[in-house]
């Protein structure tokens, strides 16, 4: 792939956005971590925060080091020679999943609309390693991607008020599994029993940009095994 035609664009007083791609695609995360890699060195300790998605990354700097000018000028300086990264320093990580109408009441539906059975809905779902592309929502919630498009729904035109952790779920061509009890509009289609946020876990969260992960099927035994929580889908208050 070429390297990106990147477009820097102003998010706030102390901050900007440089857009690197229009698209959704797996081949830009290797661009995606390098631009990462020399911003953060670029910036040094004027950089406030920097936060990646599927084609951009945010940028905040700190204004009493740098005004916007000497920021356009680290970032074209941090893009000069840019080269994808290895995506092979990213983890691998493997979350067990139970797979099961009680836990995931969209099974049915995306079986429905894709003309799969729902064993074969698992099947494509947990047959692919998807790529995290980034992190948001809540903490800890990690986008990844890309679904089969068999497989890919519009989020629920009502979102649920409370969703169990752990919950994994699809919109578009999206997935994800809910790190915490939340709001959420994604199609679900099971439970993991991992724990995915947490003050003990380095970084906070278990998935981070650049990782790959891998949904695995287990039943309900082995699920509460594994300390799942097999609680009705919407938490208790």
């Amino acid at each position: 792939m070429k390297a990106p035609n990147a477009r820097l664009e102003v998010a706030g007083i102390d901050s900007l956005i440089l857009r690197l791609f229009e698209h959704i695609d797996e081949a830009n995360m290797p661009w995606m971590l390098a631009a990462r890699t020399r911003l953060q060195a670029a910036f040094g300790g004027a950089l406030i925060d920097l936060v990646p998605s599927y084609t951009t990354l945010l940028l905040h700097y700190d204004l009493c080091q740098l005004d916007s000018e000497q920021a356009r000028t680290k970032v074209a300086e941090a893009l000069d020679g840019l080269q994808p990264a290895d995506v092979q320093g990213g983890r691998e990580h493997q979350l067990p999943t139970w797979y099961d109408r009680s836990v995931g009441p969209e099974l049915q539906l995306l079986a429905r609309r894709s003309g799969l059975s729902e064993a074969e809905v698992i099947a494509r779902h947990s047959g692919h390693a998807y790529q995290v592309f980034a992190l948001g929502f809540a903490p800890g919630f990690a986008f990844m991607g890309l679904v089969e498009e068999i497989l890919a729904a519009p989020r629920l035109s009502t979102p649920r008020k409370r969703i169990a952790a752990g919950s994994v779920g699809i919109a578009e061509r999206q997935t994800a599994a809910y790190p915490v009890v939340s709001p959420g509009g994604w199609n679900l289609i099971g439970r993991t029993p991992s724990r995915l946020f947490g003050s003990d876990i380095e970084g906070y969260s278990l998935l981070q940009p650049g990782d790959r992960v891998c949904f695995v099927p287990i039943e309900r035994a082995e699920f509460i095994r594994l300390g799942g929580d097999d609680s009705p889908l919407e938490a208790s208050q």
